[in-house]
């Protein structure tokens, strides 16, 4: 009869563990991380490269600025400057996915990918924020992410990213605007209508003086093979794509001279 009741017992527990082990893992978030003692007290993008903003909903972290959608669940753009002593290979631990607190129609729930097939996909990478924990912690607010195909996410997208590493430390601090291209339309996941773009662009420039050295990328948003090189186009075209305006506080004929060339970072590649 003991026997029994440990066994009852016994079982009780490991299903209540089992419980307890879902519920935390399914509805547990911290609902802000730590702040440092002292912040970054510079806008973290140059202010005058700013892009145009469709909903006039401007999020300003200490590691990077972004323009967020509600009706898209996600950034239409996100803005960060990457420096040469940004590149650590620091050790950090992958924190929560957690809510972006200075969103003020609240960013979506990370359980919307829960399932859907797609990847949280970083916008500004974690990799490029390993200098301190509190620039790593930012990267995972979910105002940061967008639904990517898994071999996308992991493959050329990745590339991406890590040439721009190396070009940082060839070349010194770089500008990089990203974000999927938001349209009517899309697929969505998640309670939340998380949209699924159907392409992704990164415009990446270095300033020299008065000068910009400019490439914009526009990816599918599936795995491939194809260089690099092969997803260049001009400003222009992702302006069309995204209906955003990039640049536009610079004087016109700068403005223009930019936007129109494909590849004016002629050492890049």
């Amino acid at each position: 009869m003991k026997i029994r009741r440990s066994r009852w017992t016994y079982t009780i527990l490991m299903l209540a563990c089992i419980i307890g082990f879902w519920l935390f893992e399914n509805f547990y978030t911290p609902n802000q991380y730590p702040e440092p003692l002292t912040t970054n007290v510079d806008f973290p993008f140059d202010e005058a490269l700013v892009p145009s903003s469709t909903y006039n909903h401007i999020v300003v972290h200490d590691h990077y600025v972004l323009s967020y959608s509600e009706p898209h669940e996600q950034a239409e753009w996100l803005a960060y400057m990457l420096k040469k002593e940004h590149l650590t290979y620091d050790d950090r631990d992958r924190p929560y996915f957690i809510e972006d607190p200075k969103v003020r129609t609240k960013s979506a729930d990370w359980k919307n990918y829960k399932g859907s097939g797609y990847d949280r996909g970083h916008l500004c990478p974690a990799g490029d924020r390993r200098f301190s924990e509190h620039a790593y912690n930012e990267t995972f607010y979910t105002s940061n992410i967008s639904p990517q195909d898994r071999d996308f996410n992991a493959g050329v997208w990745n590339r991406l990213e890590m040439q721009i590493r190396r070009w940082c430390k060839a070349y010194g601090t770089l500008y990089v605007i990203t974000g999927g291209v938001l349209e009517d339309g899309l697929m969505e996941i998640g309670m939340e209508d998380v949209d699924v773009p159907r392409m992704f662009y990164k415009i990446v420039f270095q300033k020299q003086g008065n000068s910009y050295h400019v490439l914009a990328f526009l990816m599918p948003n599936r795995q491939s093979d194809e260089p690099l090189s092969h997803f260049l186009v001009s400003v222009d075209a992702v302006e069309e794509a995204t209906g955003l305006d990039f640049f536009y506080k610079l004087e016109d004929a700068e403005e223009k001279t930019i936007e129109e060339e494909v590849g004016s970072w002629k050492g890049a590649f």
